[in-house]
């Protein structure tokens, strides 16, 4: 029902009851989100907490969910974020000011932080990426069949490494979204962000596996170097080898590892020997696309000049 009040010739505006009723329950709707353990929502978390607290707030059966984020953005400290994915825009509600890897994250829940964003949250890398890598694991292919061939290898790794073209520009980062093997989330974990917030991520081991298939997304093969350097210390090269096998690749991805803790020169031998007893039937690439490269004999593997 609308009012509508004369004073003395003077017309006051309508009144809202929806607007009134929100209004009425703005502290306790402010205390709510000021308990809550997450800080970033989807319209289909605000649809059920609206749902869920209609009656105790007294909100009008009218109210819609587009009212109460409206209300929320005009009246609180609720701020909306959207990443303009190619196939779908990302939009969230923050409640105030939360860091990037937290939005980011909130795009599924099995998603978490990969190659380089996990090199540089592993404290590996002097760099500041500007690309963060959020994955999202598929289901996993059956997609080779036979035995491995040097042919197969060299044509494969000839070509340049796809990359994915599922991209955003936000804030100052770009977001590269990325659907890995489905391995279970094997060796992802949680952990504190730079600002104190919860992240997912890979650890150490399988963070230095990703990059050493992927080194292109992680600033390249001497970044993948210096990142083997700065393991020293932190990484179990047991638990590295274990999950190396876990994860069952096509390629022999031994050989690079290997090559990498060689190189880096900081590793003892017992550790590098690890890798070492897996055999090497086939001559390797450190990288796709490689021009005019020099060889390890050791580790039958060729490799950019310089590295």
């Amino acid at each position: 029902m609308r009012y509508i009040y004369r004073v003395i010739g003077d017309q006051v505006p309508m009144k809202n009851p929806r607007l009134e009723r929100l209004k009425a329950a703005e502290r306790d709707i402010v205390a709510f989100f000021d308990n809550q353990s997450t800080r970033v929502f989807q319209r289909s978390d605000i649809g059920r907490i609206v749902s869920e607290h209609r009656e105790r707030w007294r909100l009008t059966d009218s109210t819609t969910v587009q009212d109460f984020i409206g209300f929320l953005l005009r009246n609180t400290q609720m701020l909306m974020e959207r990443i303009e994915f190619s196939r779908r825009p990302m939009i969230r509600y923050t409640w105030g000011q939360v860091g990037t890897h937290e939005i980011v994250l909130s795009w599924h829940p099995d998603s978490y932080l990969s190659h380089y964003t996990a090199v540089y949250l592993h404290d590996l890398t002097e760099q500041i990426p500007k690309t963060i890598y959020l994955n999202l694991e598929q289901r996993r292919k059956v997609t080779f069949s036979g035995p491995l061939t040097q042919q197969g290898i060299d044509t494969a790794f000839k070509r340049p490494m796809r990359r994915s073209k599922t991209v955003a520009h936000f804030r100052d980062f770009e977001i590269c979204l990325l659907n890995s093997m489905g391995m279970e989330n094997l060796g992802v974990v949680e952990s504190s962000g730079p600002e104190g917030e919860t992240i997912r991520l890979t650890n150490l081991e399988r963070t230095l596996i990703d990059i050493t298939v992927r080194p292109g997304y992680a600033g390249g093969v001497f970044e993948v170097l210096k990142a083997f350097r700065n393991a020293k210390g932190k990484v179990s090269i047991n638990r590295l080898g274990a999950m190396l096998k876990r994860l069952d690749y096509i390629y022999p991805y031994h050989q690079a590892i290997g090559f990498y803790l060689d190189r880096a020169g900081v590793y003892d031998e017992s550790s590098i020997r690890l890798l070492r007893k897996i055999e090497m039937n086939c001559d390797f690439y450190l990288a796709h696309g490689i021009k005019d490269p020099d060889f390890s004999k050791e580790w039958r593997l060729f490799f950019p000049k310089g590295l």
